[in-house]
């Protein structure tokens, strides 16, 4: 099996090679292909991956290349874990919003749809390319804004999924709670990418988020950064980006005091690269960890193994995992078209949500709010223009004014002009 990673020269790499190793009787890959333009980077990177898979014996054949029409012929599937701009362009998404009074993310906000302006082009032409080279080819989405992009591809008909570690991150988390593995701990997850909620924890057919708000409560709060007496009262755990929307004034006032996360990840990936280069590295480094994008590479390989009936979940049972999908009928406020994030069977036959218990008001108006910015943004994306621009941000919850929302759409279309052809005259 020929997996093709586009983005391989990201420091987020090796946890991803690490996770082919380790589960290979999840996912057993004959052919591992890094695809990168920076080929200095995508050295290192590929370096650093390829001792990794020799210490755990991985039999696999690792390739790198920087032109990916070449590498595509016989993929099975291609996760795209891209960054268009760099660290540059995400420091702008996360300072430019903050003149304006407004929380400044690369995923969330105004950041958020920068970040769409300048992936959502981009993707779309990987895509295509994906289909003349390798039309049976799933398409796993990990770039960011995942929602966007996602309902971009699909969209677009192309055969594509989008994926977040969110929620594999929170099974990891309750399973240390109660000492069993990840995989016995089913979420009831719901929301959009970056907008959800833990509305129950089962384990062997058993709800214990009762147990966790009255064991852990004090410990998830911290985690998650939203007050304990919130959660209870809601009933739900809000993932860590509900901040954004709960504590939106603090937020600007801790971003407008501190350096950029973008500043930030830059130097994190300066000693990542500089521990890659080392030729006595065979795992992934500690710090890592740092960098964000946990259990990134068990979701990803859950996900492609159940897409193309692979290891211990293949067959025509399938799997159950979270992913960003297009909606039909599950949210029943939405448009059918919306890309929503769930617990879905996975199979040969594709991704498919399972049904969800109705939405409680507190979350289903700021899904459907943020779901309509969505839709906007897209537009946006695709077809340009100041005024679809300026749209979408007077959409967004976290603007929602006109004054700012003109200003931001100036500001933010000056800054990526060089990523957006549109705005190029």
């Amino acid at each position: 099996m020929k997996i093709v990673v586009v983005g391989g020269g990201s420091t987020y790499t090796p946890e991803l090679v690490d996770g082919f190793a380790r589960l290979r009787d999840t996912l057993a890959v004959d052919e591992l292909v890094l695809i990168d333009p920076d080929a200095e980077r995508l050295g290192l990177v590929a370096g650093v991956s390829a001792r990794i898979l020799a210490k755990q014996g991985h039999p696999g054949r690792l390739v790198t290349g920087t032109d990916l029409d070449e590498h595509l012929d016989g993929a099975a599937a291609v996760l795209l874990q891209l960054r268009v701009g760099g660290q540059a362009a995400r420091h702008t998404d996360e300072t430019v919003p903050l003149m304006c009074g407004c929380v400044g993310q690369e995923t969330t906000g105004a950041g958020g749809l920068a970040k769409a302006l300048r992936t959502v082009p981009v993707v779309l032409d990987i895509a295509d390319r994906i289909r003349k080279r390798a039309p049976e080819a799933w398409i796993v989405d990990f770039t960011n804004p995942v929602g966007i992009v996602t309902r971009a591809l699909l969209d677009a008909g192309h055969k594509a999924v989008g994926l977040c570690n969110v929620a594999k991150g929170f099974q990891h988390l309750f399973g240390e709670y109660f000492d069993v593995d990840p995989e016995q701990v089913q979420l009831d997850h719901v929301g959009l990418n970056h907008l959800t909620w833990e509305r129950g924890v089962r384990i062997n057919g058993v709800d214990v988020l009762p147990q966790i708000f009255a064991e852990h409560s004090e410990a998830l709060a911290a985690r998650v950064q939203i007050p304990v007496e919130v959660m209870r009262r809601h009933g739900v755990i809000p993932s860590y980006y509900l901040r954004f929307f709960y504590a939106h004034d603090a937020v600007v006032a801790e971003q407008l005091a501190q350096q950029s996360r973008a500043e930030q990840v830059a130097e994190l990936e300066r000693e990542l690269l500089a521990m890659y280069a080392d030729p006595g590295l065979d795992v992934k480094p500690p710090l890592l960890a740092k960098r964000g994008g946990a259990y990134y590479s068990e979701a990803a390989i859950a996900l492609v193994a159940g897409l193309l009936g692979e290891g211990e979940g293949g067959g025509d049972g399938g799997t159950v995992q979270v992913a960003n999908v297009r909606n039909g009928d599950t949210l029943p406020f939405l448009s059918a078209d919306a890309v929503i994030e769930v617990p879905c069977r996975v199979d040969a036959t594709g991704v498919h949500p399972l049904p969800a218990a109705p939405v409680a008001p507190l979350q289903a108006g700021l899904i459907a709010h943020v779901a309509a910015y969505e839709e906007l943004a897209l537009q946006a994306a695709i077809h340009g223009g100041a005024g679809r621009v300026e749209d979408a941000l007077i959409a967004h919850p976290l603007i929602g004014q006109t004054e700012p929302a003109q200003k931001l759409a100036a500001e933010l279309i000056a800054v990526n002009r060089r990523y957006l052809p549109w705005a190029a005259s």
